[in-house]
Protein backbone atom coordinates (compact mmCIF):
# COMPACT_ATOMS: atom_id res chain seq x y z
CA UNK A 1 0.00 0.00 0.00
CA UNK A 2 1.31 3.46 -0.88
CA UNK A 3 1.45 6.54 1.33
CA UNK A 4 -1.89 7.77 0.06
CA UNK A 5 -3.49 4.58 1.28
CA UNK A 6 -2.13 5.01 4.75
CA UNK A 7 -3.24 8.68 4.81
CA UNK A 8 -6.73 7.81 3.69
CA UNK A 9 -7.10 5.18 6.39
CA UNK A 10 -6.04 7.55 9.14
CA UNK A 11 -8.53 10.17 7.94
CA UNK A 12 -11.37 7.64 7.93
CA UNK A 13 -10.48 6.52 11.46
CA UNK A 14 -10.46 10.11 12.68
CA UNK A 15 -13.87 10.76 11.14
CA UNK A 16 -15.35 7.67 12.79
CA UNK A 17 -14.04 8.74 16.19
CA UNK A 18 -15.51 12.21 15.73
CA UNK A 19 -18.88 10.79 14.71
CA UNK A 20 -18.91 8.51 17.74
CA UNK A 21 -18.10 11.43 20.09
CA UNK A 22 -20.88 13.52 18.55
CA UNK A 23 -23.35 10.63 18.97
CA UNK A 24 -22.44 10.19 22.65
CA UNK A 25 -22.72 13.95 23.29
CA UNK A 26 -26.14 14.01 21.66
CA UNK A 27 -27.33 11.15 23.89
CA UNK A 28 -26.37 13.00 27.11
CA UNK A 29 -29.41 14.11 29.11
CA UNK A 30 -27.86 17.52 29.93
CA UNK A 31 -27.78 20.30 27.37
CA UNK A 32 -25.34 23.27 27.81
CA UNK A 33 -26.86 26.65 27.04
CA UNK A 34 -23.78 28.70 26.32
CA UNK A 35 -25.73 31.92 26.18
CA UNK A 36 -27.02 31.25 29.68
CA UNK A 37 -23.49 30.45 30.89
CA UNK A 38 -22.24 33.74 29.52
CA UNK A 39 -25.11 35.57 31.16
CA UNK A 40 -24.36 33.91 34.50
CA UNK A 41 -20.68 34.85 34.26
CA UNK A 42 -21.58 38.43 33.41
CA UNK A 43 -23.98 38.56 36.37
CA UNK A 44 -21.30 37.18 38.73
CA UNK A 45 -18.74 39.67 37.42
CA UNK A 46 -21.21 42.53 37.88
CA UNK A 47 -21.97 41.43 41.45
CA UNK A 48 -18.25 41.12 42.25
CA UNK A 49 -17.67 44.54 40.78
CA UNK A 50 -20.53 46.08 42.75
CA UNK A 51 -19.87 44.30 46.06
CA UNK A 52 -16.06 44.00 46.09
CA UNK A 53 -14.12 45.96 43.48
CA UNK A 54 -15.96 49.28 43.55
CA UNK A 55 -16.15 49.46 47.38
CA UNK A 56 -12.48 48.54 47.63
CA UNK A 57 -11.41 51.24 45.16
CA UNK A 58 -13.74 53.76 46.79
CA UNK A 59 -12.30 52.96 50.23
CA UNK A 60 -8.80 53.37 48.79
CA UNK A 61 -9.77 56.76 47.40
CA UNK A 62 -11.22 57.89 50.74
CA UNK A 63 -8.14 56.65 52.59
CA UNK A 64 -5.87 58.46 50.13
CA UNK A 65 -7.87 61.67 50.50
CA UNK A 66 -7.62 61.46 54.29
CA UNK A 67 -3.85 60.92 54.16
CA UNK A 68 -3.50 63.73 51.63
CA UNK A 69 -5.29 66.09 54.01
CA UNK A 70 -2.91 64.97 56.79
CA UNK A 71 0.05 65.82 54.59
CA UNK A 72 -1.47 69.19 53.68
CA UNK A 73 -1.98 70.11 57.34
CA UNK A 74 1.62 69.11 58.11
CA UNK A 75 2.98 71.20 55.22
CA UNK A 76 0.91 74.23 56.20
CA UNK A 77 2.11 73.95 59.80
CA UNK A 78 5.76 73.59 58.79
CA UNK A 79 5.62 76.57 56.43
CA UNK A 80 3.78 78.72 59.00
CA UNK A 81 6.42 77.96 61.64
CA UNK A 82 9.29 78.79 59.30
CA UNK A 83 7.69 82.02 58.14
CA UNK A 84 7.11 83.04 61.76
CA UNK A 85 10.72 82.22 62.68
CA UNK A 86 12.01 84.37 59.83
CA UNK A 87 9.58 87.22 60.43
CA UNK A 88 10.35 87.37 64.15
CA UNK A 89 14.05 86.65 63.63
CA UNK A 90 13.95 83.69 66.02
CA UNK A 91 17.04 82.00 64.69
CA UNK A 92 19.17 79.54 66.70
CA UNK A 93 21.33 82.34 68.11
CA UNK A 94 18.18 83.97 69.57
CA UNK A 95 16.81 80.78 71.11
CA UNK A 96 20.11 79.52 72.51
CA UNK A 97 23.21 81.12 73.88
CA UNK A 98 25.96 81.53 71.34
CA UNK A 99 29.30 83.20 72.01
CA UNK A 100 32.64 82.70 70.27
CA UNK A 101 34.95 80.53 72.29
CA UNK A 102 37.91 82.87 71.80
CA UNK A 103 37.69 86.61 72.39
CA UNK A 104 39.69 87.30 69.26
CA UNK A 105 40.33 85.39 66.08
CA UNK A 106 44.06 85.43 66.72
CA UNK A 107 43.63 83.42 69.91
CA UNK A 108 43.75 80.22 67.90
CA UNK A 109 47.47 80.78 67.50
CA UNK A 110 47.99 82.63 70.79
CA UNK A 111 49.52 79.68 72.59
CA UNK A 112 48.53 76.93 75.00
CA UNK A 113 46.67 79.29 77.33
CA UNK A 114 44.21 80.41 74.68
CA UNK A 115 43.97 76.94 73.14
CA UNK A 116 42.96 75.44 76.49
CA UNK A 117 39.64 77.24 76.19
CA UNK A 118 38.79 75.11 73.16
CA UNK A 119 37.25 71.69 73.85
CA UNK A 120 38.83 68.64 72.26
CA UNK A 121 36.93 67.72 69.10
CA UNK A 122 36.97 64.46 67.18
CA UNK A 123 36.30 64.71 63.43
CA UNK A 124 35.13 61.39 61.98
CA UNK A 125 35.16 60.61 58.25
CA UNK A 126 33.84 57.12 57.42
CA UNK A 127 34.96 55.92 53.99
CA UNK A 128 34.37 53.03 51.65
CA UNK A 129 36.26 52.87 48.34
CA UNK A 130 35.99 56.65 47.93
CA UNK A 131 38.56 57.07 45.16
CA UNK A 132 36.88 60.07 43.61
CA UNK A 133 36.35 62.19 46.74
CA UNK A 134 38.70 61.09 49.53
CA UNK A 135 41.16 63.94 48.98
CA UNK A 136 38.43 66.57 49.14
CA UNK A 137 36.93 65.42 52.41
CA UNK A 138 40.25 64.78 54.16
CA UNK A 139 41.66 68.09 52.96
CA UNK A 140 38.58 70.02 54.09
CA UNK A 141 38.66 68.35 57.53
CA UNK A 142 42.36 69.07 57.99
CA UNK A 143 41.78 72.73 57.06
CA UNK A 144 39.26 73.31 59.87
CA UNK A 145 40.17 76.28 62.05
CA UNK A 146 40.81 74.86 65.52
CA UNK A 147 43.90 74.54 67.71
CA UNK A 148 45.93 71.63 66.36
CA UNK A 149 46.36 70.04 69.80
CA UNK A 150 42.60 70.20 70.45
CA UNK A 151 41.33 68.35 67.39
CA UNK A 152 41.71 64.77 66.14
CA UNK A 153 40.88 63.84 62.55
CA UNK A 154 39.81 60.20 62.38
CA UNK A 155 39.54 58.54 58.97
CA UNK A 156 37.57 55.30 59.30
CA UNK A 157 38.45 53.40 56.15
CA UNK A 158 36.37 50.31 55.35
CA UNK A 159 37.65 50.14 51.78
CA UNK A 160 37.92 46.71 50.21
CA UNK A 161 39.87 47.92 47.18
CA UNK A 162 43.55 47.68 48.23
CA UNK A 163 44.52 50.42 45.77
CA UNK A 164 42.01 52.87 47.24
CA UNK A 165 42.98 51.88 50.76
CA UNK A 166 46.64 52.64 50.02
CA UNK A 167 45.72 55.99 48.48
CA UNK A 168 43.68 57.01 51.53
CA UNK A 169 46.44 55.94 53.91
CA UNK A 170 49.06 57.89 51.96
CA UNK A 171 46.84 60.97 52.01
CA UNK A 172 46.52 60.68 55.79
CA UNK A 173 50.28 60.34 56.18
CA UNK A 174 50.78 63.36 53.94
CA UNK A 175 48.67 65.52 56.25
CA UNK A 176 50.29 63.93 59.28
CA UNK A 177 53.67 65.07 58.00
CA UNK A 178 52.31 68.62 58.00
CA UNK A 179 51.59 68.44 61.71
CA UNK A 180 47.89 67.55 61.54
CA UNK A 181 46.70 65.16 64.23
CA UNK A 182 45.09 62.65 61.89
CA UNK A 183 44.46 58.97 62.56
CA UNK A 184 43.98 56.33 59.90
CA UNK A 185 41.83 53.50 61.27
CA UNK A 186 40.81 50.21 59.66
CA UNK A 187 39.04 47.17 61.07
CA UNK A 188 38.98 43.50 60.25
CA UNK A 189 35.44 43.41 58.88
CA UNK A 190 32.60 45.70 57.83
CA UNK A 191 29.97 44.49 60.27
CA UNK A 192 27.30 47.14 60.76
CA UNK A 193 28.76 49.19 57.94
CA UNK A 194 28.73 52.90 58.85
CA UNK A 195 27.27 52.42 62.34
CA UNK A 196 29.81 49.71 63.02
CA UNK A 197 32.69 51.89 61.83
CA UNK A 198 31.59 54.88 63.93
CA UNK A 199 31.08 52.68 66.99
CA UNK A 200 34.50 51.10 66.55
CA UNK A 201 36.09 54.52 66.12
CA UNK A 202 34.91 55.60 69.56
CA UNK A 203 36.75 52.72 71.25
CA UNK A 204 40.25 54.15 70.72
CA UNK A 205 42.06 55.53 73.76
CA UNK A 206 42.63 59.00 72.30
CA UNK A 207 38.86 59.49 71.98
CA UNK A 208 38.45 59.53 75.76
CA UNK A 209 39.71 63.13 75.87
CA UNK A 210 37.22 64.31 73.22
CA UNK A 211 33.97 66.00 74.14
CA UNK A 212 32.35 66.46 70.74
CA UNK A 213 32.29 64.67 67.40
CA UNK A 214 31.95 66.35 64.01
CA UNK A 215 30.84 63.86 61.36
CA UNK A 216 31.27 64.15 57.61
CA UNK A 217 30.64 61.61 54.88
CA UNK A 218 33.39 61.16 52.35
CA UNK A 219 31.88 63.55 49.79
CA UNK A 220 31.30 66.41 52.27
CA UNK A 221 33.55 69.46 52.42
CA UNK A 222 32.98 71.75 55.43
CA UNK A 223 34.10 75.35 55.39
CA UNK A 224 37.13 76.16 57.53
CA UNK A 225 35.02 77.97 60.19
CA UNK A 226 32.58 75.07 60.65
CA UNK A 227 33.73 74.16 64.16
CA UNK A 228 34.00 77.79 65.24
CA UNK A 229 30.33 78.32 64.33
CA UNK A 230 28.83 75.06 65.64
CA UNK A 231 30.76 74.10 68.78
CA UNK A 232 29.69 77.22 70.78
CA UNK A 233 26.08 75.99 70.74
CA UNK A 234 27.21 72.83 72.53
CA UNK A 235 29.64 74.55 74.89
CA UNK A 236 27.17 77.17 76.17
CA UNK A 237 24.01 75.01 76.13
CA UNK A 238 24.53 71.73 78.01
CA UNK A 239 21.04 70.48 77.07
CA UNK A 240 21.90 70.38 73.34
CA UNK A 241 23.07 67.04 71.97
CA UNK A 242 23.33 67.81 68.24
CA UNK A 243 24.02 70.77 65.97
CA UNK A 244 23.01 70.03 62.38
CA UNK A 245 24.20 72.10 59.40
CA UNK A 246 22.60 72.38 55.98
CA UNK A 247 23.76 70.56 52.86
CA UNK A 248 24.89 72.54 49.82
CA UNK A 249 25.18 70.69 46.52
CA UNK A 250 28.14 71.16 44.21
CA UNK A 251 26.59 69.29 41.26
CA UNK A 252 22.95 70.37 41.45
CA UNK A 253 23.09 71.71 37.87
CA UNK A 254 24.57 68.53 36.41
CA UNK A 255 21.27 67.14 35.10
CA UNK A 256 17.52 67.16 35.76
CA UNK A 257 17.89 64.34 38.28
CA UNK A 258 20.18 66.42 40.48
CA UNK A 259 17.92 69.47 40.08
CA UNK A 260 14.95 67.43 41.30
CA UNK A 261 16.96 66.18 44.29
CA UNK A 262 17.98 69.72 45.12
CA UNK A 263 14.33 70.81 45.15
CA UNK A 264 13.33 67.99 47.51
CA UNK A 265 16.29 68.37 49.86
CA UNK A 266 16.15 72.17 49.98
CA UNK A 267 12.56 71.94 51.23
CA UNK A 268 13.62 69.30 53.74
CA UNK A 269 16.39 71.46 55.20
CA UNK A 270 14.87 74.94 54.89
CA UNK A 271 11.45 73.99 56.21
CA UNK A 272 11.19 70.54 57.81
CA UNK A 273 14.46 70.69 59.74
CA UNK A 274 13.94 74.33 60.67
CA UNK A 275 10.40 73.70 61.94
CA UNK A 276 11.44 70.65 63.94
CA UNK A 277 14.29 72.54 65.55
CA UNK A 278 12.17 75.61 66.35
CA UNK A 279 9.07 73.91 67.77
CA UNK A 280 10.17 70.56 69.15
CA UNK A 281 13.97 70.92 69.44
CA UNK A 282 14.05 67.65 67.51
CA UNK A 283 14.55 66.50 63.93
CA UNK A 284 16.14 63.56 62.20
CA UNK A 285 19.92 63.64 62.13
CA UNK A 286 21.03 63.64 58.50
CA UNK A 287 23.99 61.37 59.16
CA UNK A 288 26.63 63.93 58.25
CA UNK A 289 27.48 67.65 58.53
CA UNK A 290 26.59 67.62 62.22
CA UNK A 291 28.33 67.86 65.60
CA UNK A 292 27.36 65.55 68.47
CA UNK A 293 28.02 65.70 72.18
CA UNK A 294 29.75 62.40 72.99
CA UNK A 295 28.07 62.11 76.39
CA UNK A 296 24.66 62.30 74.64
CA UNK A 297 25.61 59.47 72.29
CA UNK A 298 26.67 57.34 75.25
CA UNK A 299 23.53 58.25 77.18
CA UNK A 300 21.36 57.06 74.28
CA UNK A 301 23.15 53.71 74.08
CA UNK A 302 25.63 54.46 71.30
CA UNK A 303 25.46 53.49 67.64
CA UNK A 304 23.24 50.56 66.64
CA UNK A 305 23.14 48.74 63.32
CA UNK A 306 19.62 47.27 63.59
CA UNK A 307 18.40 49.35 60.63
CA UNK A 308 19.90 51.06 57.59
CA UNK A 309 19.25 54.50 59.13
CA UNK A 310 21.62 54.42 62.07
CA UNK A 311 21.63 58.23 62.18
CA UNK A 312 17.86 58.48 62.66
CA UNK A 313 17.95 55.62 65.17
CA UNK A 314 20.47 57.47 67.32
CA UNK A 315 18.55 60.75 67.00
CA UNK A 316 15.25 59.24 68.16
CA UNK A 317 16.84 57.44 71.12
CA UNK A 318 18.67 60.62 72.13
CA UNK A 319 15.47 62.66 71.93
CA UNK A 320 13.69 60.11 74.14
CA UNK A 321 16.41 60.70 76.74
CA UNK A 322 15.42 64.37 76.92
CA UNK A 323 18.20 65.96 74.82
CA UNK A 324 17.61 68.85 72.42
CA UNK A 325 18.73 69.38 68.82
CA UNK A 326 19.40 72.62 66.97
CA UNK A 327 19.48 73.16 63.22
CA UNK A 328 21.63 76.01 61.89
CA UNK A 329 20.66 76.65 58.29
CA UNK A 330 23.20 79.45 57.83
CA UNK A 331 26.04 76.93 58.02
CA UNK A 332 26.32 75.06 54.73
CA UNK A 333 28.49 72.07 53.90
CA UNK A 334 29.28 71.16 50.31
CA UNK A 335 28.27 67.68 49.17
CA UNK A 336 27.56 65.65 46.05
CA UNK A 337 24.21 64.38 44.80
CA UNK A 338 23.95 60.99 43.07
CA UNK A 339 23.61 61.71 39.37
CA UNK A 340 22.82 58.21 38.08
CA UNK A 341 19.31 56.79 38.33
CA UNK A 342 20.59 53.47 39.66
CA UNK A 343 22.43 55.08 42.55
CA UNK A 344 19.46 57.33 43.35
CA UNK A 345 17.04 54.39 43.42
CA UNK A 346 19.26 52.51 45.86
CA UNK A 347 19.60 55.58 48.05
CA UNK A 348 15.85 56.18 48.13
CA UNK A 349 15.21 52.55 49.01
CA UNK A 350 17.43 52.93 52.07
CA UNK A 351 15.90 56.27 53.02
CA UNK A 352 12.36 54.85 52.75
CA UNK A 353 12.80 51.33 54.10
CA UNK A 354 15.00 52.27 57.07
CA UNK A 355 12.66 54.83 58.72
CA UNK A 356 9.63 52.55 58.31
CA UNK A 357 11.54 49.64 59.82
CA UNK A 358 12.75 51.85 62.68
CA UNK A 359 9.17 53.02 63.31
CA UNK A 360 8.04 49.43 63.64
CA UNK A 361 10.82 48.64 66.11
CA UNK A 362 10.37 51.79 68.24
CA UNK A 363 6.64 52.58 68.18
CA UNK A 364 5.98 50.90 71.53
CA UNK A 365 9.15 52.33 73.08
CA UNK A 366 8.07 55.83 72.07
CA UNK A 367 4.64 55.48 73.67
CA UNK A 368 6.04 53.97 76.89
CA UNK A 369 8.74 56.62 77.33
CA UNK A 370 8.48 58.66 80.56
CA UNK A 371 11.16 61.32 79.97
CA UNK A 372 9.51 63.36 77.23
CA UNK A 373 6.14 65.12 77.17
CA UNK A 374 2.98 63.72 75.60
CA UNK A 375 3.17 66.47 72.97
CA UNK A 376 6.68 65.35 71.99
CA UNK A 377 5.59 61.72 71.77
CA UNK A 378 2.61 62.62 69.58
CA UNK A 379 4.91 64.62 67.30
CA UNK A 380 7.42 61.79 67.08
CA UNK A 381 4.87 59.03 66.60
CA UNK A 382 2.34 60.75 64.33
CA UNK A 383 4.02 63.68 62.58
CA UNK A 384 7.64 62.56 62.29
CA UNK A 385 7.15 58.85 61.60
CA UNK A 386 3.59 58.15 60.41
CA UNK A 387 2.94 61.20 58.24
CA UNK A 388 6.54 61.99 57.27
CA UNK A 389 8.00 58.51 56.77
CA UNK A 390 5.02 56.24 56.05
CA UNK A 391 2.03 58.18 54.70
CA UNK A 392 4.11 60.48 52.48
CA UNK A 393 5.82 57.50 50.84
CA UNK A 394 2.68 55.38 50.37
CA UNK A 395 -0.11 57.79 49.49
CA UNK A 396 1.78 59.29 46.55
CA UNK A 397 1.78 56.03 44.63
CA UNK A 398 -1.54 54.67 45.91
CA UNK A 399 -3.43 57.86 45.09
CA UNK A 400 -1.78 59.45 42.06
CA UNK A 401 -0.48 56.33 40.32
CA UNK A 402 -3.23 53.80 41.17
CA UNK A 403 -6.48 55.19 42.60
CA UNK A 404 -6.88 58.09 40.16
CA UNK A 405 -6.00 56.02 37.04
CA UNK A 406 -8.22 53.10 38.10
CA UNK A 407 -11.13 55.40 38.97
CA UNK A 408 -11.67 56.16 35.28
CA UNK A 409 -12.76 52.53 34.84
CA UNK A 410 -15.60 52.95 37.34
CA UNK A 411 -18.26 55.62 36.68
CA UNK A 412 -19.57 55.06 40.21
CA UNK A 413 -16.37 56.49 41.72
CA UNK A 414 -16.19 60.26 41.64
CA UNK A 415 -13.19 61.99 43.23
CA UNK A 416 -13.95 65.54 44.43
CA UNK A 417 -12.22 68.34 42.60
CA UNK A 418 -10.53 69.56 45.77
CA UNK A 419 -8.90 66.16 46.15
CA UNK A 420 -7.69 65.96 42.57
CA UNK A 421 -6.62 69.57 41.95
CA UNK A 422 -6.69 71.97 44.88
CA UNK A 423 -4.97 70.05 47.68
CA UNK A 424 -2.24 68.51 45.47
CA UNK A 425 -1.54 71.96 43.99
CA UNK A 426 -1.21 73.59 47.41
CA UNK A 427 1.11 70.82 48.66
CA UNK A 428 3.27 71.14 45.55
CA UNK A 429 3.53 74.92 45.81
CA UNK A 430 4.46 74.72 49.49
CA UNK A 431 7.22 72.21 48.78
CA UNK A 432 8.47 74.28 45.86
CA UNK A 433 9.20 77.19 48.22
CA UNK A 434 12.49 75.51 49.12
CA UNK A 435 14.00 76.25 45.70
CA UNK A 436 12.30 79.24 44.02
CA UNK A 437 14.91 79.29 41.25
CA UNK A 438 13.63 75.91 40.01
CA UNK A 439 9.95 76.81 40.07
CA UNK A 440 9.72 76.33 36.30
CA UNK A 441 10.52 72.64 36.82
CA UNK A 442 7.67 72.01 39.26
CA UNK A 443 5.52 69.94 36.90
CA UNK A 444 8.41 67.72 35.83
CA UNK A 445 9.51 67.43 39.46
CA UNK A 446 6.04 66.25 40.58
CA UNK A 447 5.87 63.68 37.79
CA UNK A 448 9.32 62.37 38.72
CA UNK A 449 8.45 62.21 42.43
CA UNK A 450 5.41 60.13 41.52
CA UNK A 451 7.66 57.78 39.57
CA UNK A 452 9.97 57.41 42.56
CA UNK A 453 6.96 56.70 44.80
CA UNK A 454 6.84 53.24 43.22
CA UNK A 455 10.16 52.37 44.86
CA UNK A 456 9.45 54.27 48.05
CA UNK A 457 6.20 52.45 48.74
CA UNK A 458 7.83 49.07 48.14
CA UNK A 459 10.65 50.02 50.49
CA UNK A 460 8.33 51.44 53.17
CA UNK A 461 6.05 48.40 53.13
CA UNK A 462 8.99 45.99 53.32
CA UNK A 463 10.38 48.01 56.23
CA UNK A 464 7.06 48.01 58.10
CA UNK A 465 6.59 44.28 57.56
CA UNK A 466 10.27 43.56 58.11
CA UNK A 467 10.02 41.39 55.04
CA UNK A 468 12.34 40.76 52.16
CA UNK A 469 16.07 40.31 51.93
CA UNK A 470 16.78 44.02 51.39
CA UNK A 471 15.45 45.33 54.72
CA UNK A 472 18.86 45.13 56.39
CA UNK A 473 20.85 45.66 53.24
CA UNK A 474 23.04 48.71 52.68
CA UNK A 475 23.66 49.80 49.11
CA UNK A 476 26.59 52.17 48.84
CA UNK A 477 25.63 55.37 47.02
CA UNK A 478 27.76 55.91 43.95
CA UNK A 479 29.97 59.02 44.06
CA UNK A 480 31.43 60.12 40.76
CA UNK A 481 33.32 63.23 41.84
CA UNK A 482 34.79 64.51 38.57
CA UNK A 483 34.60 61.12 36.91
CA UNK A 484 31.87 62.33 34.57
CA UNK A 485 34.08 65.18 33.39
CA UNK A 486 37.32 63.26 32.87
CA UNK A 487 38.17 60.22 30.86
CA UNK A 488 38.70 57.13 33.03
CA UNK A 489 41.80 55.03 32.77
CA UNK A 490 41.84 52.16 30.33
CA UNK A 491 41.77 49.50 33.04
CA UNK A 492 38.52 50.86 34.46
CA UNK A 493 39.87 51.15 38.01
CA UNK A 494 38.73 54.77 38.37
CA UNK A 495 35.05 53.96 38.55
CA UNK A 496 33.22 53.29 41.77
CA UNK A 497 30.71 50.47 41.75
CA UNK A 498 27.46 50.24 43.70
CA UNK A 499 27.79 47.23 45.97
CA UNK A 500 25.12 45.65 48.15
CA UNK A 501 26.24 45.07 51.72
CA UNK A 502 24.33 43.26 54.43
CA UNK A 503 24.60 44.96 57.79
CA UNK A 504 25.19 41.75 59.70
CA UNK A 505 27.94 40.32 57.52
CA UNK A 506 31.46 41.43 56.59
CA UNK A 507 31.86 42.32 52.95
CA UNK A 508 33.75 39.85 50.81
CA UNK A 509 33.31 41.10 47.24
CA UNK A 510 33.15 38.46 44.57
CA UNK A 511 34.19 39.24 41.04
CA UNK A 512 31.67 37.52 38.82
CA UNK A 513 31.81 37.81 35.08
CA UNK A 514 28.20 38.49 34.18
CA UNK A 515 26.75 38.30 30.75
CA UNK A 516 24.91 41.49 29.87
CA UNK A 517 21.50 41.16 28.23
CA UNK A 518 19.79 43.97 26.36
CA UNK A 519 16.73 44.09 28.63
CA UNK A 520 18.87 44.63 31.73
CA UNK A 521 19.24 48.27 30.71
CA UNK A 522 15.51 48.82 31.22
CA UNK A 523 13.41 49.10 34.39
CA UNK A 524 10.47 46.75 33.90
CA UNK A 525 8.40 47.94 36.87
CA UNK A 526 8.39 51.54 35.60
CA UNK A 527 7.55 50.38 32.08
CA UNK A 528 4.63 48.24 33.29
CA UNK A 529 3.13 51.00 35.45
CA UNK A 530 3.61 53.57 32.68
CA UNK A 531 1.81 51.40 30.11
CA UNK A 532 -1.08 50.76 32.51
CA UNK A 533 -1.51 54.47 33.29
CA UNK A 534 -1.45 55.40 29.59
CA UNK A 535 -4.10 52.74 28.86
CA UNK A 536 -6.26 54.25 31.61
CA UNK A 537 -5.77 57.63 29.96
CA UNK A 538 -6.92 56.22 26.61
CA UNK A 539 -10.01 54.74 28.28
CA UNK A 540 -10.76 58.13 29.82
CA UNK A 541 -10.57 59.81 26.41
CA UNK A 542 -12.80 57.26 24.67
CA UNK A 543 -15.29 56.21 27.35
CA UNK A 544 -15.04 57.73 30.84
CA UNK A 545 -14.74 61.41 29.86
CA UNK A 546 -13.60 62.37 33.39
CA UNK A 547 -10.88 64.70 32.16
CA UNK A 548 -7.99 62.91 33.87
CA UNK A 549 -6.35 61.91 30.58
CA UNK A 550 -3.94 64.87 30.45
CA UNK A 551 -2.44 63.97 33.82
CA UNK A 552 -2.51 60.26 33.00
CA UNK A 553 -0.68 60.69 29.70
CA UNK A 554 1.97 62.91 31.30
CA UNK A 555 2.43 60.59 34.27
CA UNK A 556 2.54 57.47 32.13
CA UNK A 557 5.12 59.08 29.86
CA UNK A 558 7.23 59.96 32.90
CA UNK A 559 7.21 56.30 33.96
CA UNK A 560 8.22 55.22 30.47
CA UNK A 561 11.07 57.75 30.34
CA UNK A 562 12.39 56.41 33.63
CA UNK A 563 11.79 52.83 32.54
CA UNK A 564 13.89 53.24 29.42
CA UNK A 565 16.70 54.75 31.48
CA UNK A 566 16.58 58.33 30.23
CA UNK A 567 17.00 59.82 33.72
CA UNK A 568 20.25 61.16 35.16
CA UNK A 569 23.71 60.75 33.74
CA UNK A 570 25.46 57.66 32.51
CA UNK A 571 28.13 56.24 34.83
CA UNK A 572 31.73 56.48 33.61
CA UNK A 573 32.60 53.87 31.06
CA UNK A 574 34.76 51.02 32.29
CA UNK A 575 35.90 50.06 28.85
Amino acid sequence: MDARGYGGGAAAAAMSVGEEAARLWAELPVRVDWAAVAAQCAWAAARARALLVVPAVRALVYLSLAMTVMILVEKLFVCAVCLAVRALRLGPARRYRWEPIAAAAGDVEAGAGAAARYPVVLVQIPMYNEREVYKLSIGAACALEWPAERVVIQVLDDSTDPVVKDLVEMECHRWMSKGVNIKYEVRGNRKGYKAGALKEGLKHDYVKDCQYIAMFDADFQPESDFLLRTIPFLVHNPEIALVQARWKFVNSDECLLTRFQEMSLDYHFKYEQEAGSSVYSFFGFNGTAGVWRISAINDAGGWKDRTTVEDMDLAVRTMLRGWKFVYVGDIKVKSELPSTFKAYRFQQHRWSCGPANLFKKMMVEILENKKVSLWSKIHLWYDFFFVGKVAAHTVTFIYYCFAIPVSVLFPEIQIPLWGVVYIPTVITLLKALGTPSSFHLVILWVLFENVMSLHRIKAAVSGLLDAGGRVNEWVVTEKLGDANKTKPSSNGSDSIKVIDVKLTEPLVPKIVKKRTRFWEGYHCSELFVGICIILCGCYDVVYAKKGYYIFLFLQGTAFLVAGFGYVGTRPPSTA
